[in-house]
């Protein structure tokens, strides 16, 4: 089949990829002048296949004041006079309970154990540079009442296949020697031996240099911005860009935050909202006092991970619309936050900001599959987690459209369940 996939973030690059290996003909056309862009551009770099536990928690209510009030809290909410933006947030709030977020956390499982099944199983892939490591997460944990929570997650994850250990205080510190600028606020952690980190942005050129040099006749049509789905009865006839109308058999939507605007021009409620993230990339200027294994800070919701020569540090979750303007103010408390972790571990002078939108549905999980249109395919939706499923998801895409049966139930990544 000639298939468009509109979005080249890794969500819809991986998805191109799986569907080249198929033998089907791919087009993949993005707004950006390159790929990945977007979300994917500069993101945490995390391959979190254990840790996927939704933003939609119970927690959430009892941090809800300093989500709204607190100037310094990573999760920020400014509200506006959107309808989407109240209409989004009343489903996030209903999703934080914990009957739901253990069950998201299920779904969200089988599917990054999939991912990762995918990738490990990826000859061709593996074989990119794109800085691939296999080091491992530490999740750290400031307080007892977190310790206890962690352990519990852990316990519920082992016997859905997660393999993790529950460390102290010195279990974390021999983990990581590097952590021992913070080790007076570190009560303990969860270690998984079998996390990994790569850089996305890097994967997704090596993605486009593999089906461009593979005859596999997959084109890459970047700079061209899909203004609209062209949707008759229940099909879609095309996608209208600036450039034209591109025609195909089947249509893939992937585009993150913009999939919300192209599903309603095709009548589509896409429960889709951007939720702001920051990350700094900056070169390592002492190897010993900077983390080997991925590193999520719980108590600032802030990640670190080794990319080669660099360290990348993410966070924030701001729910304050369509705004990717990087706030000099949030920057500079994520130049804090990785400055008091790692004081000797980089050189200071030489950051490279960056802001994107993360696409997130109200309960965490993506939207795969069905979209009530015939020939249109949907692999949206994946919040802080698309890097982590994208190859589990391009799997789910691609089977669908090849009309084999589903990798996941695909009743847990409806439409209707997100």
């Amino acid at each position: 089949m000639d298939i468009v996939v509109i979005g080249s973030g890794v969500v819809g690059m991986t998805t191109a990829w799986r569907l080249a290996r198929d033998g089907h003909r791919v087009t993949v056309v993005d707004r950006a002048g390159a790929t990945a862009q977007g979300a994917s551009h500069a993101n945490g770099a995390q391959l979190s296949y254990s840790y996927v536990a939704p933003l939609a928690s119970p927690g959430v209510w009892f941090d809800l004041p300093k989500y709204l009030f607190g100037r310094q809290s990573p999760v920020r909410f400014r509200p506006n006079f959107e309808l989407f933006q109240y209409r989004w947030l009343l489903k996030f709030l209903a999703a934080c309970t914990r009957t739901e977020a253990l069950a998201t956390t299920e779904k969200l499982l089988r599917l990054a154990y999939l991912s990762r099944d995918m990738l490990h199983a990826a000859a061709d892939i593996r074989a990119l540079d794109f800085l691939w490591s296999r080091a491992g997460k530490l999740v750290l944990q400031g307080d007892a009442a977190g310790l206890a929570g962690a352990r519990a997650q852990a316990e519920y994850q082992s016997r859905l296949g997660s393999e993790q250990q529950v460390l102290d205080r010195e279990g974390c510190l021999a983990v990581e020697p590097a952590l021992k600028a913070i080790a007076h606020r570190i009560h303990g952690g969860v270690f998984t031996p079998g996390d990994e980190a790569a850089d996305p942005f890097r994967l997704c050129l090596g993605i486009e240099t593999l089906l461009s040099g593979d005859n596999s006749g997959a084109r890459f049509i970047y700079g061209s911005k899909v203004r609209s789905l062209l949707r008759a009865g229940n099909r879609l006839l095309g996608v209208q860009t600036e450039a034209g109308v591109i025609e195909a058999d089947a249509y893939v939507l992937a585009a993150g935050v913009a999939s919300r605007r192209l599903g309603l021009s095709a009548g589509l409620d896409l429960p889709i909202y951007p939720i702001k993230g920051y990350s700094l990339s900056l070169p390592i200027a002492n190897d010993a006092a900077a983390p080997q294994v991925s590193i999520t800070d719980t108590a600032c919701k802030t990640v670190y991970a080794r990319l080669g020569t660099r360290l990348r540090v993410a966070g924030m979750a701001d729910i304050v619309g369509a705004n990717d303007r990087i706030d000099p103010a949030r920057l500079g408390q994520l130049v804090s936050q990785a400055r008091e972790a790692f004081p000797q571990a980089a050189t200071w002078q030489q950051i490279e900001p960056w802001t994107g939108l993360r696409p997130a549905t109200p309960k965490g999980l993506p939207i795969l599959g069905n979209s009530g249109i015939d020939n249109l395919v949907l692999n949206v939706g994946h919040g802080a987690l698309g890097f982590t499923l994208a190859f589990g998801s391009a799997e789910a895409v691609a089977a669908k459209l090849a009309g084999r049966a589903a990798p996941v139930p695909e009743q847990d990544f409806s439409l209707q369940a997100a």
